[in-house]
C-alpha cells in the first residue's frame, strides 16, 4: 500500500475504529474467551465487536496461534486492517543470550547487533512484528532490578549498543519478513528512580538530561527506530506519559521523530494514582495531548475519547496518532501480507538452531568479567573438581525477560564441565538462603577429596528484573558461610557469580582465589563458563557498571561531576574534603575493569599536536603489548576531561574505545582521532558548545588506570 492510500483508509474509519487502533491488549483475549487475566488487564471494558477494532496486541504465542488469530481478526475487521503483534523479546527469543547488562560488558558492538539479528529471525518466524527493545536507560543504582536490561552507567555505550540493537532488529528494511520493529525505551530517565525503587520519582536537571540521559534515545531514533516507549516514572514533577515537553517538544519538534509512541503497561490509567488525573477521562486527555499513540493494557482511550473527540483539536490528535500506527503497519508490509513471517516449517528450522547456539556461546563467553585471579585460572584438566552452590546444576540461568526460553534447552554449569570431560569429584546443589548443618558437613567431606573447589553462587532470578528491587546487594548469608567454610580447606577456591546486578562483593573477594562474574548467561551459559575455566576462551569482558563497596556508596559511577573539595587534591586535609570516613570514595571495581589470562602493558604515548583548532583533528596513539602467555582481546579506552567549562563537567568521560586481539609478546599501536565535536556538551543556555582551553585525556585499560596527556582547544 502506498503511503498516500493510508489517508484514504483513515477517512473511511469510524471514530470507534480509530480509537481501537490506539489500544493494545493481550493476545489471550483472542485465543481464550474465558481468560482470567490479572493486574490492570482484568479491568478492560470493551464489547465483542470492539475486539475486532484493536490495533495491536502483545503476548506469548507460536506461529500456528498467531496465524489463526490474524485470520479470524481479518474476517471480523470491517476494513481489513491487520493486527500488529508485539512482544517482549529482550535478550533473545528462543535462543537466550546473556542479559543486556552482561552483553554490554563485551564492549562488542558487532556481537550485540548479531544477537538482535538472531532474536529478530527467531521472533519473526513465530509471527511477531515488533519487540519492546532496546532499553537504553542510564543506570547507576544496582538496587534497581531493571539494571539487567540496560547497557550500564555510561552514555556513549548505551548509545552505541542501542543503535546496534536497532540495526539488528530492523536490518534496514522492515518489509523483510525476518525483521522486527524496535521500540526504544523507557523515555525518559526511568533508570534514575530514587532509591533504586521501581516506578519511583525521577528528578534530574535539564542539563543532565541532555548531557547524560537523552543521547542514547536520540541516537537510536536517528538510527531509524520506529517506535519508542514512554517511562512509568514522574520526570521533574510530571509523569512521562503525560509529559508534553518530553514527548512533543523534545521528541517530535526538536528531534524530528515521526514514529509511534507507546505507553508502558497500564501507565495511562496510572496517571490517576500519580495524582495528575482525576479519572480515565483526564488520563486519556492528558496522554493523547502529550503524544501517546498506543495505550498499553488499559482502555482509557476507549472509555473517554468518544466524548473528548467532540473537540476538533482532540479529533485531530487522534487522527494523527492513527495515521502513524497505520504507516508503521504499512512500513513492515502488513497490508500486503498480514501473515508476514509466519511459517511453521521456518519456525522449526530457525528456533534454537546450531548457528544461533554458537552466537549464544560466544556472547556468554565475551560477557563474563574476570574480577580476581590469583594465578588459579585457567584450570588444568587433570585437576579433580567439586562443583557446589545453588547454580551448580541449575538450569535457571536465563535471567529475567527470557519469556520464550526453555529451561530444558539450557546448558547448565555442570553440563558444561561434563562436555569438557573434566574430572568431577561431585556436584552439590544447595539452596540460596539456607544450608543445613548436615548438608554442610557432607559438602565438606566431599570437598576434601577434590583438588579444586568451584562455587556457583548468586541471586535468585526473581530478585532482578521489573519490580525486582532490593535494599541489600550482598550475597545471602548462607552462601557467604559456605564460601568461608570452603576457604578453611585451603584448596584453590573459585567463585562463579550468576546474578543480574553489580553486587557488594567485599566478602567474596577476600575469601576467593578467583572470581568470575558470569551474570545470567543464557542458553549456552554452561559451555561458555567451562570454556573460560579451562582456557579455551580468554576472558575479555569489561564492566559497564561500577561495583560498589556497599550500599552506602550508591550511586557510585565513574563520570561524576567535580566537587569544590576533591579528595585527590586535598591530600594534606584530613577531614574537610569530599570523602567517606569509613570506606574509600572509589568503587570496589571501577567502570571498564576486567582481567584476563593475558597482561597488557601500555607505553609509548604519541600525540600529533598539543593544540586543536575547531576546524581540524588531532591523533593520539599508544602501544599495547601482550606480556602474558595467552592471545587475548584488550579494550583500549579513551577518556576526556574538560578542565574549565561553563558548567561543572565530569571528572572523566569515555569518548572512544577500540578492541584488539594481541598475541603473546606482540605489540600493537592503537590510534584515535579527536576533533572539536568530541568535546561538546549542552551548557544550560539551550545550546551545545565546546570550550576553548585545556582538556585532559587518558588512554588506559579502565576508568581508573591509564596514561594522561593534555591538549588545548583553540579557536
Amino acid at each position: 500500500m502506498k503511503n498516500e492510500e493510508i489517508k484514504t483508509l483513515l477517512s473511511k474509519m469510524t471514530l470507534e475504529e480509530k480509537i481501537g487502533q490506539l489500544t493494545q491488549i493481550r493476545t489471550s483475549y483472542y485465543y481464550n474467551s474465558n481468560t482470567s487475566a490479572t493486574g490492570t488487564v482484568s479491568k478492560l471494558k470493551f464489547t465483542k465487536e470492539q475486539k475486532w477494532m484493536i490495533g495491536t496486541v502483545l503476548g506469548k504465542l507460536d506461529a500456528k496461534m498467531m496465524f489463526e488469530i490474524q485470520k479470524e481478526y481479518l474476517y471480523n475487521n470491517r476494513l481489513g486492517i491487520p493486527l500488529l503483534f508485539m512482544h517482549d523479546i529482550i535478550h533473545g527469543f528462543k535462543t537466550i543470550f546473556p542479559i543486556p547488562l552482561a552483553l554490554s560488558c563485551s564492549w562488542d558492538e558487532e556481537l550485540i547487533e548479531k544477537t538482535a539479528r538472531v532474536a529478530a529471525r527467531e521472533g519473526s518466524s513465530s509471527g511477531y512484528q515488533a519487540t519492546f527493545s532496546p532499553m537504553v536507560d542510564i543506570v547507576r543504582d544496582p538496587r534497581w532490578g531493571r539494571v539487567i536490561e540496560s547497557f550500564g552507567e555510561d552514555t556513549l555505550l548505551n548509545s552505541i549498543f542501542g543503535v546496534a540493537m536497532v540495526r539488528g532488529y530492523q536490518n534496514g528494511d522492515l518489509k523483510d519478513s525476518d525483521t522486527l520493529i524496535s521500540c526504544v525505551k523507557h523515555f525518559a530517565a526511568y533508570g534514575a528512580a530514587e532509591g533504586g525503587r521501581d516506578y519511583n520519582t525521577v528528578d534530574i536537571s535539564e542539563c543532565r538530561l541532555r548531557n547524560e540521559y537523552f543521547p542514547p534515545y536520540y541516537e537510536a531514533i536517528k538510527a531509524g527506530a520506529k517506535s519508542i516507549m514512554s517511562s512509568f516514572n514522574v520526570l521533574n514533577g510530571i509523569p512521562a506519559t503525560a509529559n508534553t515537553w518530553l514527548l512533543r517538544k523534545i521528541l517530535r519538534e526538536e528531534w524530528g521523530y515521526e514514529g509511534v509512541v507507546i505507553s508502558d503497561w497500564g501507565a495511562v490509567k496510572e496517571l490517576i494514582p500519580h495524582g495528575t488525573a482525576e479519572n480515565s477521562i483526564d488520563a486519556a486527555k492528558l496522554s493523547l495531548k502529550a503524544g501517546i499513540d498506543i495505550e498499553m493494557a488499559t482502555t482509557a482511550y476507549f472509555e473517554a475519547l468518544p466524548e473528548l473527540c467532540k473537540d476538533k483539536s482532540m479529533e485531530k490528535l487522534l487522527d494523527d496518532a492513527v495515521e502513524r500506527i497505520l504507516l508503521l503497519k504499512n512500513e513492515c508490509g502488513l497490508f500486503e501480507d498480514p501473515y508476514r513471517g509466519i511459517s511453521y516449517e521456518k519456525e522449526k528450522q530457525t528456533l534454537l538452531c546450531s548457528d544461533f547456539r554458537k552466537v549464544a556461546r560466544e556472547a556468554a563467553s565475551k560477557s563474563a568479567v574476570l574480577l580476581k585471579n590469583s594465578d588459579i585460572l585457567p584450570l588444568e584438566r587433570s585437576k579433580n573438581v567439586i562443583l557446589i552452590g545453588p547454580y551448580a546444576s541449575s538450569s535457571s540461568i536465563l535471567g529475567p525477560w527470557s519469556l520464550d526460553g526453555d529451561l530444558n534447552d539450557v546448558i547448565t554449569i555442570e553440563q558444561g564441565l561434563i562436555n569438557k570431560n573434566i574430572r568431577i569429584e561431585g556436584v552439590e546443589t544447595t539452596s540460596f538462603n539456607e544450608i543445613s548443618k548436615e548438608k554442610s558437613e557432607e559438602i565438606i567431606e566431599k570437598a576434601k577429596r577434590a583438588d579444586v573447589i568451584v562455587l556457583a553462587l548468586g541471586e535468585e532470578e526473581e530478585k532482578s528484573g521489573e519490580a525486582g528491587c532490593v535494599s541489600n546487594i550482598t550475597l545471602p548469608e548462607a552462601q557467604i558461610k559456605l564460601l568461608r567454610c570452603m576457604k578453611k580447606l585451603d584448596k584453590p577456591l573459585i567463585v562463579l557469580l550468576i546474578n543480574g546486578r553489580p553486587l557488594d562483593l567485599t566478602n567474596v573477594i577476600e575469601e576467593a582465589d578467583a572470581v568470575l562474574e558470569c551474570w545470567f548467561p543464557g542458553t549456552e551459559g554452561g559451555n561458555a563458563i567451562a570454556d573460560i575455566l579451562y582456557g579455551d576462551y580468554n576472558p575479555s569482558g569489561k564492566l559497564t557498571m561500577s561495583f560498589p563497596r556497599g550500599v552506602g556508596q550508591i550511586p557510585v559511577y565513574y563520570n561524576n561531576l567535580a566537587t569544590g573539595r576533591p579528595k585527590e587534591l586535598l591530600k594534606n586535609e584530613k577531614r574537610y574534603k569530599s570523602q567517606y570516613l569509613d570506606v574509600p570514595n572509589e568503587p570496589l571495581f571501577p567502570f571498564g575493569y576486567g582481567l584476563g589470562y593475558s597482561q597488557f602493558k601500555y607505553d609509548n604515548l604519541n600525540i600529533s599536536k598539543k593544540e586543536l583548532s575547531k576546524k581540524e583533528r588531532i591523533s593520539c596513539s599508544i602501544n599495547v603489548t601482550n606480556i602474558g602467555k595467552y592471545t587475548g582481546i584488550e579494550t583500549v579506552q579513551l577518556y576526556m576531561r574538560d578542565k574549565v567549562a561553563d558548567i561543572s563537567r565530569p571528572v572523566k568521560q569515555l569518548i572512544k574505545y577500540k578492541q584488539i586481539m594481541i598475541n603473546p609478546n606482540e605489540t600493537k599501536t592503537i590510534e584515535f582521532t579527536i576533533d572539536e565535536k568530541d568535546l561538546r556538551y549542552w551548557n544550560g543556555e539551550n545550546r551545545y558548545k565546546s570550550d576553548e582551553g585545556m582538556f585532559e585525556f587518558t588512554l588506559g585499560k579502565n576508568s581508573s588506570e591509564g596514561i594522561s596527556f593534555e591538549v588545548r582547544l583553540i579557536s
